[in-house]
Protein backbone atom coordinates (compact mmCIF):
# COMPACT_ATOMS: atom_id res chain seq x y z
CA UNK A 1 0.00 0.00 0.00
CA UNK A 2 1.47 3.38 -1.08
CA UNK A 3 2.16 5.72 1.84
CA UNK A 4 0.60 9.20 1.45
CA UNK A 5 2.88 11.81 1.95
CA UNK A 6 2.23 16.12 1.08
CA UNK A 7 -1.42 15.52 1.39
CA UNK A 8 -3.23 18.93 1.82
CA UNK A 9 -6.06 19.56 3.33
CA UNK A 10 -8.44 22.43 4.41
CA UNK A 11 -9.64 23.16 7.33
CA UNK A 12 -13.13 25.63 7.65
CA UNK A 13 -12.98 28.20 10.22
CA UNK A 14 -16.78 28.84 9.74
CA UNK A 15 -18.66 27.94 13.48
CA UNK A 16 -21.73 25.93 13.62
CA UNK A 17 -22.81 27.56 16.61
CA UNK A 18 -21.70 30.92 18.26
CA UNK A 19 -20.59 29.04 21.62
CA UNK A 20 -18.50 26.90 19.79
CA UNK A 21 -14.53 27.66 19.58
CA UNK A 22 -12.50 27.51 16.48
CA UNK A 23 -10.89 24.47 18.20
CA UNK A 24 -13.52 22.59 19.19
CA UNK A 25 -15.37 22.73 15.72
CA UNK A 26 -11.90 21.88 14.01
CA UNK A 27 -11.74 18.68 15.66
CA UNK A 28 -15.21 17.89 15.29
CA UNK A 29 -14.78 18.77 11.04
CA UNK A 30 -12.09 16.87 10.53
CA UNK A 31 -12.69 13.36 12.32
CA UNK A 32 -10.57 11.53 9.61
CA UNK A 33 -7.51 14.02 8.84
CA UNK A 34 -5.82 15.53 11.81
CA UNK A 35 -5.07 19.24 10.78
CA UNK A 36 -1.58 21.02 11.76
CA UNK A 37 -1.72 24.13 13.25
CA UNK A 38 -0.82 26.04 9.61
CA UNK A 39 -3.72 25.60 7.47
CA UNK A 40 -2.73 23.86 3.88
CA UNK A 41 -0.66 21.43 5.49
CA UNK A 42 -2.32 18.02 7.12
CA UNK A 43 -1.26 14.55 8.22
CA UNK A 44 -3.35 11.08 8.14
CA UNK A 45 -4.62 10.50 11.02
CA UNK A 46 -4.75 6.76 13.02
CA UNK A 47 -7.90 5.90 11.51
CA UNK A 48 -7.07 5.82 8.05
CA UNK A 49 -3.75 3.89 8.35
CA UNK A 50 -5.95 1.26 10.19
CA UNK A 51 -8.85 1.74 7.73
CA UNK A 52 -6.11 0.70 5.03
CA UNK A 53 -4.65 -1.96 7.15
CA UNK A 54 -7.76 -3.09 7.11
CA UNK A 55 -8.35 -3.43 3.55
CA UNK A 56 -5.33 -4.94 2.93
CA UNK A 57 -5.63 -7.93 5.14
CA UNK A 58 -9.38 -8.76 3.62
CA UNK A 59 -7.61 -8.51 0.17
CA UNK A 60 -5.05 -10.83 1.02
CA UNK A 61 -7.68 -13.43 2.48
CA UNK A 62 -9.33 -13.43 -0.34
CA UNK A 63 -6.69 -13.74 -2.38
CA UNK A 64 -5.46 -16.78 -0.32
CA UNK A 65 -9.38 -18.02 -0.25
CA UNK A 66 -9.62 -17.75 -4.28
CA UNK A 67 -6.24 -19.61 -5.13
CA UNK A 68 -7.57 -22.43 -3.30
CA UNK A 69 -10.12 -23.21 -6.29
CA UNK A 70 -7.31 -23.45 -8.67
CA UNK A 71 -5.45 -25.92 -7.06
CA UNK A 72 -4.53 -28.51 -9.98
CA UNK A 73 -6.59 -32.29 -9.85
CA UNK A 74 -3.72 -34.24 -9.70
CA UNK A 75 -2.56 -32.99 -6.32
CA UNK A 76 -5.97 -34.90 -5.03
CA UNK A 77 -3.71 -37.92 -5.02
CA UNK A 78 -0.60 -39.17 -4.24
CA UNK A 79 1.88 -40.18 -6.39
CA UNK A 80 0.38 -37.87 -9.07
CA UNK A 81 3.96 -36.39 -10.15
CA UNK A 82 5.25 -35.23 -12.28
CA UNK A 83 8.46 -35.63 -11.20
CA UNK A 84 9.59 -37.45 -7.92
CA UNK A 85 10.90 -41.21 -6.61
CA UNK A 86 7.10 -41.47 -5.50
CA UNK A 87 5.60 -41.09 -8.67
CA UNK A 88 3.00 -43.65 -9.73
CA UNK A 89 1.00 -42.17 -12.78
CA UNK A 90 1.58 -42.99 -15.98
CA UNK A 91 4.40 -45.36 -14.86
CA UNK A 92 5.78 -48.83 -16.24
CA UNK A 93 5.11 -50.85 -12.64
CA UNK A 94 4.81 -54.14 -14.06
CA UNK A 95 6.18 -56.95 -10.85
CA UNK A 96 6.22 -53.77 -8.00
CA UNK A 97 5.89 -55.20 -4.93
CA UNK A 98 2.72 -52.84 -2.95
CA UNK A 99 1.82 -55.68 -0.84
CA UNK A 100 0.92 -54.33 2.87
CA UNK A 101 1.13 -50.95 2.27
CA UNK A 102 -1.12 -48.26 3.09
CA UNK A 103 -1.65 -46.43 -0.10
CA UNK A 104 -5.11 -44.24 0.38
CA UNK A 105 -5.98 -41.68 -2.84
CA UNK A 106 -3.14 -43.00 -4.68
CA UNK A 107 -2.75 -42.00 -8.50
CA UNK A 108 -2.10 -45.00 -10.32
CA UNK A 109 -3.68 -43.41 -13.59
CA UNK A 110 -2.88 -44.34 -16.54
CA UNK A 111 0.22 -46.94 -14.96
CA UNK A 112 1.21 -50.15 -16.37
CA UNK A 113 0.90 -52.29 -13.14
CA UNK A 114 1.09 -56.19 -14.99
CA UNK A 115 1.67 -58.78 -12.13
CA UNK A 116 2.22 -55.99 -9.63
CA UNK A 117 1.36 -57.30 -5.74
CA UNK A 118 -1.26 -55.61 -4.19
CA UNK A 119 -1.84 -58.41 -1.36
CA UNK A 120 -3.16 -57.03 1.31
CA UNK A 121 -2.82 -53.07 0.49
CA UNK A 122 -5.15 -50.31 1.86
CA UNK A 123 -6.21 -48.58 -1.32
CA UNK A 124 -8.94 -46.52 -0.44
CA UNK A 125 -10.01 -44.34 -2.72
CA UNK A 126 -6.78 -45.08 -5.02
CA UNK A 127 -7.38 -44.28 -8.80
CA UNK A 128 -6.38 -47.07 -11.63
CA UNK A 129 -8.33 -44.81 -14.08
CA UNK A 130 -7.52 -46.60 -17.99
CA UNK A 131 -4.40 -48.60 -15.79
CA UNK A 132 -3.65 -52.57 -17.05
CA UNK A 133 -3.87 -54.60 -14.21
CA UNK A 134 -3.46 -57.62 -15.87
CA UNK A 135 -2.41 -60.74 -13.68
CA UNK A 136 -2.20 -58.16 -10.45
CA UNK A 137 -2.68 -59.83 -7.44
CA UNK A 138 -5.38 -57.41 -5.30
CA UNK A 139 -6.32 -60.39 -2.88
CA UNK A 140 -7.22 -59.09 0.47
CA UNK A 141 -6.96 -55.34 -0.81
CA UNK A 142 -8.95 -52.57 0.97
CA UNK A 143 -10.10 -51.23 -2.38
CA UNK A 144 -13.30 -49.18 -1.27
CA UNK A 145 -14.42 -46.11 -3.31
CA UNK A 146 -11.31 -47.19 -5.97
CA UNK A 147 -11.51 -45.63 -9.34
CA UNK A 148 -11.03 -48.58 -11.85
CA UNK A 149 -12.84 -46.99 -14.82
CA UNK A 150 -11.89 -48.03 -18.46
CA UNK A 151 -8.94 -50.08 -16.59
CA UNK A 152 -8.00 -53.55 -17.58
CA UNK A 153 -8.36 -56.00 -14.84
CA UNK A 154 -8.80 -59.07 -16.40
CA UNK A 155 -7.18 -62.25 -14.97
CA UNK A 156 -6.92 -60.29 -11.67
CA UNK A 157 -7.04 -61.92 -8.22
CA UNK A 158 -9.63 -60.09 -6.15
CA UNK A 159 -9.99 -62.48 -3.52
CA UNK A 160 -11.93 -61.65 -0.12
CA UNK A 161 -11.12 -57.98 -1.58
CA UNK A 162 -13.81 -55.39 -0.58
CA UNK A 163 -14.80 -53.19 -3.61
CA UNK A 164 -17.67 -51.61 -1.43
CA UNK A 165 -18.50 -48.17 -3.77
CA UNK A 166 -15.89 -48.23 -6.05
CA UNK A 167 -16.36 -46.86 -9.64
CA UNK A 168 -15.94 -49.55 -12.91
CA UNK A 169 -17.24 -47.57 -15.74
CA UNK A 170 -16.42 -47.49 -19.62
CA UNK A 171 -14.69 -50.59 -20.53
CA UNK A 172 -13.33 -52.09 -17.63
CA UNK A 173 -13.01 -55.51 -17.36
CA UNK A 174 -12.62 -58.58 -14.84
CA UNK A 175 -12.66 -61.76 -17.53
CA UNK A 176 -10.55 -64.07 -16.09
CA UNK A 177 -10.48 -62.57 -12.94
CA UNK A 178 -10.49 -64.59 -9.24
CA UNK A 179 -13.38 -63.31 -7.31
CA UNK A 180 -13.82 -65.71 -4.82
CA UNK A 181 -15.04 -63.28 -1.76
CA UNK A 182 -14.99 -60.55 -3.50
CA UNK A 183 -17.08 -57.69 -2.26
CA UNK A 184 -18.78 -55.45 -4.97
CA UNK A 185 -21.56 -53.40 -2.69
CA UNK A 186 -22.76 -50.16 -4.99
CA UNK A 187 -20.42 -51.24 -7.83
CA UNK A 188 -21.81 -49.38 -11.15
CA UNK A 189 -21.60 -52.22 -13.16
CA UNK A 190 -22.65 -52.94 -17.28
CA UNK A 191 -25.18 -55.36 -16.97
CA UNK A 192 -22.88 -57.92 -19.58
CA UNK A 193 -20.27 -57.33 -16.74
CA UNK A 194 -22.45 -58.34 -14.03
CA UNK A 195 -23.79 -61.31 -15.91
CA UNK A 196 -20.13 -62.91 -16.53
CA UNK A 197 -19.35 -61.75 -13.04
CA UNK A 198 -22.45 -63.77 -11.62
CA UNK A 199 -21.66 -67.09 -13.29
CA UNK A 200 -18.33 -67.21 -11.68
CA UNK A 201 -19.02 -65.75 -8.45
CA UNK A 202 -18.26 -67.50 -5.04
CA UNK A 203 -17.49 -67.23 -1.46
CA UNK A 204 -18.10 -64.85 1.15
CA UNK A 205 -16.02 -62.06 2.09
CA UNK A 206 -13.56 -62.22 5.00
CA UNK A 207 -14.06 -58.49 6.38
CA UNK A 208 -17.41 -57.41 5.83
CA UNK A 209 -19.28 -61.08 5.71
CA UNK A 210 -21.29 -60.38 2.37
CA UNK A 211 -21.27 -63.28 -0.22
CA UNK A 212 -19.99 -62.16 -3.10
CA UNK A 213 -23.37 -63.01 -5.21
CA UNK A 214 -25.32 -61.08 -2.87
CA UNK A 215 -23.03 -57.97 -3.75
CA UNK A 216 -23.46 -58.16 -7.49
CA UNK A 217 -27.11 -58.43 -7.10
CA UNK A 218 -27.37 -61.92 -8.58
CA UNK A 219 -30.27 -63.56 -8.94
Amino acid sequence: MAILSNVSFSCSNISLKPSLSKSLYSRSHCRLIRCSQQEGKGVVSPLVWSLGEEVSKRSLLALVSASLFFVDPALAFKGGGPYGQGVTRGQDLSGKDFSGQTLIRQDFKTSILRQANFKGAKLLGASFFDADLTGADLSETDLRGADFSLANVTKVNLTNANLEGATATGNTSFKGSNITGADFTDVPLRDDQREYLCKIADGVNATTGNATRDTLLCN
